[in-house]
């Protein structure tokens, strides 16, 4: 596994940054990508050594891509035995480090909306509803950061959900159905209906979560919009996976 930095010109906006990554992942030899829109800078793990060229060519003309000078400090880092790329273990231990800390939102809106959940029913005991209300709140949530930069959203949710990639107008879209599901929720309005689409909905998602996390290609989520950079994760079906179980057993309940 080989680490190299570059430098993008051309970025404008984050869905810029979501495109560059995708084209960079996609292209063969990359086992990951990751790009910053501020620092213009593109993180690539690769298994096999792929020409700037070949980078070049993946990505439309008007980004500018070419390799990161490194200061003698960071060279000495990286270098090892072949003088050129760290060890996979330090490499290793970084990521996993780097992606703990990328999910700590992640982790702390689910604590928050779970306590505004039970603290809501702590005194009348009434759980059903809570659950109602916690899917209510993770939908309102959720849509909120989405809404923040549909337009990167609709890309970046475009490269895992199958749905959102076979129509692109559905990226657009999908912020609305979420904020209307958790409304729907939080108002008890046609309850029954609010869980089947959550069901259909997220069931599609869950899919392409699982095809991206076998592939073993690191992409970001689109769960929490752009503005939070998260990596797709177990976490990521997880989430999706608790709010399916939940519109399940509620579901059973009603019928």
């Amino acid at each position: 596994m080989k680490t190299r930095d570059y430098t993008i010109k051309g970025m404008t906006c984050n869905g810029c940054r979501t495109g560059v990554e995708q084209k960079l992942a996609g292209v063969a030899g990359v086992s990951q990508a990751i790009v910053s829109l501020e620092n213009e800078q593109a993180t690539l793990t690769m298994d096999d050594e792929v020409t700037l060229d070949h980078l070049k060519s993946a990505l439309p003309e008007k980004y500018h891509i070419s390799l990161k000078k490194q200061s003698k400090a960071e060279s000495e880092t990286q270098e090892k035995s072949t003088g050129v790329f760290a060890s996979n273990e330090t490499a290793t231990q970084e990521a996993g480090e780097s992606k703990l800390q990328q999910l700590k939102p992640l982790f702390l809106i689910f604590l928050f909306i779970t306590g505004a959940a039970v603290l809501l029913h702590f005194k009348d005991g009434l759980w059903d509803q809570a659950m109602l209300d916690f899917m209510g709140l993770f939908y309102v949530v959720f849509s909120f950061f989405k809404f923040l930069d549909i337009k990167g959203f609709k890309t970046s949710f475009a490269m895992y959900d199958p749905l959102a990639g076979a129509v692109p107008g559905y990226g657009y879209v999908y912020p609305f159905i979420e904020l209307a599901l958790g409304l729907m929720f939080l108002m008890r309005l046609q309850i029954a209906i609010a869980l089947v689409l959550t069901i259909v909905i997220l069931g599609i998602t869950t899919v392409g979560v699982t095809r991206s996390l076998l592939s073993k290609k690191e992409i970001q989520c689109a769960c929490l919009g752009t503005a939070l950079k998260l990596p797709m994760t177990e976490a990521t079906f997880i989430e999706n996976a608790i709010m399916i179980i939940m519109a399940i057993i509620m579901l059973t309940n009603l019928l």
